[in-house]
């Protein structure tokens, strides 16, 4: 059995990133600037936005955190956003989810310049992501292809089954597995909370992506002798 370790290729692609940022500093180009904004103090967001801080330090990046209070108005946060479109400075832009329940996430996600839409998650981004044009990807799904493509997993032909139908993980997931290229050039099935015989269509995959918040869900029953399986599903227990 071979071990796909996501925090190997992370490393891997850390390293490679920290080289080309040497070298755009070493030529007087500015480095890339990502701005995240946290909306109040939610625990799992904390460790989140901190992670994103910590692996702009690691490779060179300029990073930028904007701390916002939890009664943060949505004019206002919008306001701030706008702001952050039209500097220069900043290429990336970044809003913690979840958002407080008075804050529309649609409006936010909306807001931001598609050019700066680092999650992948304006409407502009997806519809070049489904159309296989060049675009930010949802971070969780590309980093499932990196680490396809790191340790050389051939998906050309293979059944790839998707546990969850998320915008942020499964829907991506089944694009980007559908579309040419390799990683890429699957069969893709979509299993979510309506499925029916999910054992018998996981038993038939060669790739099974858990996406899912639920601990233990995918058995070993359930998977097949060879088959690749990726578990991105988070749940605090």
């Amino acid at each position: 059995m071979q071990v796909l370790n996501g925090k190997e290729t992370a490393q891997a692609i850390k390293d490679s990133l920290k080289l080309e940022v040497a070298q755009l500093a070493s030529r007087g180009a500015p480095v890339p600037h990502l701005v995240a904004i946290l909306v109040g103090n939610n625990g799992a967001s904390e460790t989140y936005v901190a992670s994103k801080v910590k692996a702009c330090n690691e490779v060179g990046f300029k990073s930028t955190l904007i701390r916002l209070e939890e009664e943060t108005s949505e004019l206002k946060l919008l306001e701030i956003i706008r702001g952050l479109n039209t500097d220069p400075d900043v290429d990336g832009i970044l809003v913690q989810l979840p958002l407080p329940a008075h804050i529309s996430p649609e409006e936010v996600i909306n807001t931001i310049d598609c050019n700066k839409d680092v999650d992948g998650f304006h409407p502009n981004n997806v519809g070049r992501m489904v159309l296989g044009q060049p675009t930010f990807i949802p971070a969780t799904p590309y980093g499932i292809m990196l680490m396809l493509e790191h340790y050389k997993i051939d998906t050309k032909g293979k059944h790839a089954v998707i546990i969850g139908r998320s915008n942020i993980v499964g829907r991506p997931m089944s694009i980007l597995l559908s579309g040419s290229g390799n990683p890429g050039n699957c069969t893709v099935t979509i299993c979510h909370s309506a499925t029916q015989n999910l054992e018998e269509i996981c038993r038939s995959a060669d790739i099974i992506v858990a996406a899912l918040g639920r601990p233990g869900f995918v058995k070993a029953g359930m998977v097949k002798e060879g088959a690749v399986v990726i578990d991105v599903g988070i749940t605090r227990i």
